[in-house]
């Protein structure tokens, strides 16, 4: 896309692009945020495809059709592959590619083969053994993160993570659906449907379990994992019916997430994580996701699925900023009605305990979100629950429905338009001129911080003013799914596994190749309770032969029937030859090294690599 030279001309194509801006007054301000958005929406665009495996230039030695997270190597080191936020990141990617919008002057043509090639990495992943375990009885499913090169994460980690099948079935039944559509019902059922089939056989055996929340922080029920689950479920029906496949269990399981989904609300705000004693409040960017992920147009403003404009998510998302106006340095001065910048949560301390680009752009896409569907339905409700919220931009206004010829109507939309650019414009004034979108930028000064070039910054991104633009998504079922159980039933299902075959060749066989070569050691030893295993070598990444900085390898496998050890090596040069022993290290502290002498092993080099060594002791 070209940009034009004024701000006038690029507001005009925006106009041109989106319909009605949500502000109906143009100011200076609002210029300058048009011209901002034209461009950073761009280069966000181009920076997902930077993280996208074999052909994206931020992403060097990662497997086709795998998202890294950052290129970040170091404080933090994010240079992995999550399965969240691939799945969020590719979720977005297929709306672009589904409502074929070159919004911006995005080319969505190339997204088909991204998108094929996210589905068959995905069925290779689900296929590797991981410290949550591995297929036979779906419990792999729920790691977190994976190597680039397709190998587990065997480090410490807050696993298992019960979000990620369910975003990652959401998005393939997106595609699934499309295939339909278009006439390809026997790829979605002969190719695509193995692949998504043991995600939703793991979400009907394990919605009612606990596990770690999307901040990998806190072991419990999660309320965007629960949403999540209960939309997986509602569109697993829906596709399986229109290929022929058995549905029952989807019909069964959905309206129990459903119920369960109510708990989590307090009479005032959404606790975002229950079942858990974690010392928190439960105010929670977690919130706000749900409600902008589960978005669905056709649904109006239900609370039953905390649909963006619903009473109670609108009055979450008052509780939700109003608890960042003073632990931040930067909220000086910002009064109700007034934007905010917010973070994941108010007691947050990671990296200092910062605002976030993703959370601010979430707060301002629910208000998008509520604004498109006010609009389509010609009137907005108030009601007690969510008079807070709209008390905050009319001293006088009462719970009641206002049509959109009235003037509180008019005066209501606008401002919360003007609230919700005003989010934007936040996230405006902390970007840097390079366009760059880190993970934080920082509560006193905005200056960006933590992992740099964050994949699910710019998504967020691209999604909020997507929203904005009035681009929404395709219903998934909401409105048809809304009906709350009088009582609520924990029923579950044990689901059935198979190994799913990629089911589309990879669109491009070049890579980058890779800086670090993370490899995988698979260690058969018998120990006792007390006992551990470690490695070291001639390499710094193993210690050095200094036992006393060893790599330690994870008993996270190990039965009585398979005595497995194994550790993911990650900081391993290509072409670097190393030497290496394993020891044991007894409860006492003392040492007692294998027999076997030094061994000897070559990293590869080239493209995408998984190396893999298998020792018995």
């Amino acid at each position: 896309m070209r940009f034009l030279s004024t701000a006038v001309g690029i507001a005009s194509v925006l106009g041109q692009l989106a319909g009605a801006s949500p502000v109906s007054d143009i100011s200076e301000r609002s210029l300058r945020l048009e011209a901002f958005i034209a461009k950073e929406g761009l280069l966000s665009y181009q920076n997902i495809l930077k993280a996208i495996g074999n052909t994206g230039s931020n992403a060097p030695g990662t497997a086709a059709g795998l998202f890294i997270a950052s290129p970040s190597l170091v404080n933090p080191d994010y240079f992995f592959t999550w399965t969240r936020d691939s799945a969020l990141t590719i979720q977005g990617l297929i709306e672009i590619f589904l409502t074929a919008n070159n919004f911006l002057g995005i080319d969505y043509q190339p997204l088909k083969g991204h998108i094929q090639d996210y589905i068959s990495s995905q069925a290779i992943l689900q296929n590797v053994t991981n410290p949550s375990g591995g297929l036979s009885d779906g419990a792999g499913l729920g790691e977190p993160k994976f190597e680039v090169n397709l190998n587990p994460y065997t480090g410490a980690w807050g696993r298992p993570q019960r979000d990620g099948p369910a975003l990652r079935a959401i998005a393939m039944l997106t595609y699934m659906q499309h295939l339909i559509k278009k006439g390809e019902k026997s790829v979605a059922s002969d190719l695509v449907w193995p692949v998504v089939a043991n995600d939703l056989a793991y979400v009907a055996q394990y919605w009612n379990s606990t596990g770690f929340d999307l901040w990998e922080e806190v072991d419990g029920s999660s309320f965007f994992t629960s949403a999540a689950q209960h939309r997986a479920m509602v569109e697993a029906s829906t596709v399986a019916k229109a290929l022929g496949k058995p549905f029952e269990t989807y019909d069964a399981i959905a309206p129990q997430i459903l119920c369960f989904l109510q708990t989590y609300w307090n009479g005032k705000n959404i606790v975002s994580n229950i079942n858990t004693n974690n010392g928190r409040t439960g105010i929670d960017l977690n919130s706000v996701l749900t409600s902008i992920h589960m978005f669905d147009p056709e649904a109006g403003c239900d609370d039953a699925t905390f649909q963006p404009c619903s009473s109670k998510a609108l009055a979450n998302h008052k509780v939700y900023v109003d608890s960042f106006r003073s632990i931040y340095t930067a909220n000086a001065g910002r009064g109700k009605g007034q934007p905010a910048n917010v973070g994941r949560y108010p007691e947050d301390v990671y990296q200092g305990g910062n605002p976030w680009y993703l959370a601010t752009l979430a707060a301002a896409e629910q208000l998008y979100d509520a604004l498109y569907v006010w609009r389509k339905q010609g009137s907005l409700t108030v009601t007690e629950i969510s008079l807070p919220f709209f008390r905050d931009f009319s001293d006088t206004i009462k719970p009641g429905t206002y049509r959109a010829n009235s003037a509180t109507y008019q005066s209501l939309t606008r401002a919360v338009g003007n609230y919700a650019d005003g989010f934007t414009s936040l996230v405006q004034e902390s970007t840097p001129r390079n366009g760059s979108l880190a993970e934080q930028y920082t509560r006193d000064t905005g200056a960006p911080i933590s992992a740099g070039d964050l994949t699910w910054s710019y998504a967020a991104f691209l999604s909020a003013v997507q929203r904005r633009a009035s681009i929404v998504p395709g219903s998934w079922g909401a409105g048809r799914a809304n009906t709350v159980p009088a009582t609520c039933k924990a029923v579950t299902v044990r689901g059935t596994y198979a190994v799913a075959k990629p089911p589309f060749p990879f669109s491009s066989t070049k890579c980058i190749p890779a800086k670090r070569v993370p490899v995988t050691f698979w260690l058969t030893a018998s120990t006792y309770w007390g006992q551990n295993v470690f490695m070291t070598g001639n390499t710094t990444a193993l210690g050095n032969w200094n036992t006393t900085a060893g790599y330690a390898l994870s008993s996270a496998l190990y039965t009585e029937a398979n005595q497995l050890w194994v550790a993911s090596v990650e900081e391993l040069k290509p072409g670097e030859t190393i030497e290496y022993r394993f020891y044991k290290v007894e409860p006492d502290r003392s040492i007692t090294w294998e027999s076997t002498k030094k061994r000897v092993y070559t990293v590869p080099t080239g493209c995408p690599m998984s190396p893999q060594l298998t020792a018995t002791w």
